[in-house]
């Protein structure tokens, strides 16, 4: 396993103070026969938060993130993550000190469970494949978020805690992650560039989240993550199949503009939704992690963060130029490039973030959370 770095002090007070401030808040909620500590965390999301579903799923099971050089970084071999290393999600239960979560298709017995677990799937979508396919739109994992709820439902039930007090206390002392979610059913418009219906999508989008995040609560959660829409016009895949003339890039970042403004319609419809649940729900701490701003800052000035030269191209794969994205020598697949230095990049395969990038959005959104 490889040496992990040590941030600097300063970075790692400032992660503890906000891991701390966490912990104290939930407390704080819970009352004074409340929790101690967190003791799991349930994971919700798509490939930036699976660490281990998508290798077992019949539909995504055998893809490349099974393949070396993904997990190269840490594990020393593929680890179901899509990345060259750990996700945010393996950040944030380090920094709690808490277990790894279970991968929901991973586990059997409730036993299994105890500790947490994770229902994100590679390539999962915010919203349902019919509702989808009523828009014309054609999803290839056919996991939505609403599936991802009706497997916490399927673990409750396994859990079968003694009384509504005890699944209560569980749930009380819980953690609930929500990744981000929705980049899919916005990729899924966005490749056939148009920008309008993957705008139009944006409200239903926010409804799934909200319905998952209802049935939490429900559920008795008490502290909920939800991470906001990346910047999708800074992914190299996208960058490498819709060339541009030059209004069409932000001159801040290279991004495409247009791409972006649906991320942040996104995103200010998620903050709102956020609100409206925190009214309709006092005494739960319902936050929202920014990974939208991390990014772009990232990508505008690469070597302040410590990043190479090249933030808008994949570090693995293929294709050369300033993006260095071709699905035909896609990470993974043979005739692709190896990475000479993850750290050194954001993206690690053109969609997925590289360990070094995960680390920083991590800290970012810690830092966020103050």
């Amino acid at each position: 396993m490889a040496k992990v770095s040590r941030p600097p002090p300063a970075v790692a007070l400032l992660v503890l103070v906000a891991v701390r401030l966490i912990v104290a808040a939930a407390e704080a909620a819970a009352g004074p026969r409340g929790l101690t500590r967190y003791t799991r965390v349930f994971a919700f999301g798509n490939s930036l938060t699976d660490t281990g579903n998508g290798a077992i799923f019949p539909a995504t099971a055998g893809g490349p993130f099974t393949r070396p050089p993904y997990g190269e970084t840490y594990f020393g071999q593929p680890s179901g993550r899509a990345s060259d290393g750990r996700l945010i999600i393996d950040f944030l239960v380090d920094e709690l000190r808490l277990p790894q979560p279970t991968p929901y298709l991973a586990g059997r017995m409730a036993a299994d469970f105890l500790n947490g677990t994770n229902f994100a799937v590679g390539g999962a979508t915010a919203l349902d494949q019919a509702f989808l396919a009523s828009k014309g739109i054609m999803s290839f994992v056919p996991i939505s978020l609403s599936n991802q709820t009706s497997w916490f439902q399927n673990v409750l039930r396994l859990l079968n805690s003694s009384s509504v007090y005890e699944q209560r206390k569980v749930m009380a002392s819980s953690v609930f992650y929500v990744g981000e979610i929705g980049l899919n059913d916005y990729f899924f418009v966005l490749n056939s560039n148009s920008v309008d219906v993957a705008v139009s999508l944006v409200p239903h989008v926010i409804g799934a989240i909200r319905s998952a995040l209802t049935a939490m609560i429900a559920a008795g959660a008490r502290t909920v993550v939800v991470t906001g829409m990346l910047p999708i016009g800074c992914e190299p895949q996208q960058l490498a199949l819709f060339p541009g003339g030059p209004g069409d890039y932000d001159p801040a970042t290279g991004c495409i503009a247009r791409f972006n403004e649906v991320a942040e319609r996104h995103n200010r419809a998620l903050r709102v939704m956020l609100g409206e649940l925190r009214l309709a729900h006092p005494g739960r701490s319902l936050r929202y992690a920014d990974i939208y701003r991390a990014v772009t800052r990232a990508v505008a000035s690469p070597a302040l963060y410590g990043f190479g030269g090249m933030p808008l191209a994949a570090c693995c794969g293929g294709g050369g130029g300033p993006y260095n994205f071709n699905f035909t020598t896609f990470c993974g697949t043979p005739g692709s490039a190896a990475c000479a230095d993850p750290s050194k990049s954001i993206s690690w395969d053109g969609i997925h973030f590289t360990e070094a990038a995960n680390r920083f959005l991590t800290r970012a959104m810690l830092k966020g959370l103050l």
